[in-house]
């Protein structure tokens, strides 16, 4: 079984967007260091309105894609979160044509799904189902999320500081160009809290 490991900064990111967004089903890309697929350093939330692909899916795609390169970064994967509570199948997942249109770009692309259930102040265990791209389908990976504890204790102390509100989606960049799809203002946070423990 493939592994996926997500640094800090991008499992933050992933939960936080869940967590401002409990009542529907959210979505992003994951970012890898180029030629480091296995390794995810970054999410850029996308949407939590409409998931399926789109014309602003795929300006979206152009405009992290065209930054990450920037940064000598890739796109890699694709995260998702259900909007129902219980609901934890790939193939029930919003928006997968998403991930399937990274998979043709990027041989080892990754699907995360976000556990609802997992997602808690007390998180001791990754709240993401990880699949990987092998032989033109999609097979289960382990999830393994880097600095484990401190990384959850980071995640309590902003979700208890209510730090999701600070986070912005692409759909919210669309209401409001102001609204940095990047979250580079969470970025220095992320960085302090995590020195913190």
């Amino acid at each position: 079984m493939s592994e996926i490991l997500f640094d800090a900064r991008a499992y933050c990111k992933i939960m936080l967007h869940a967590a401002k967004y409990p009542h529907l089903a959210v979505n992003g890309l994951l970012l890898a260091e180029t030629g480091k697929p296995g390794v995810i350093v970054d999410a850029v939330p996308l949407f939590h309105q409409c998931l399926q692909v789109s014309p602003m899916a795929e300006v979206a795609l152009v405009q992290v894609e065209a930054k990450a390169s920037r940064k000598g970064r890739q796109i890699v994967g694709y995260y998702v979160g259900c909007e129902n509570f219980y609901e934890n199948r790939l193939e029930r997942a919003p928006g997968l044509r998403i991930a399937d249109k990274i998979a043709e770009n990027c041989p080892d692309a990754c699907v995360a799904l976000i556990d609802n259930r997992a997602i808690s102040i007390n998180m001791r265990y990754p709240a993401l189902l990880t699949w990987q791209h092998r032989d033109n389908r999609w097979t289960k990976a382990k999830c393994l999320v880097d600095n484990d504890r401190v990384t959850f204790d980071a995640v309590s102390c902003l979700l208890q500081r209510g730090a999701a509100k600070e986070l912005h989606d692409y759909d919210n960049y669309l209401d409001n160009t102001q609204n940095d799809w990047d979250n580079v203002h969470l970025n220095g946070d992320l960085k302090q809290i995590l020195a913190m423990y």
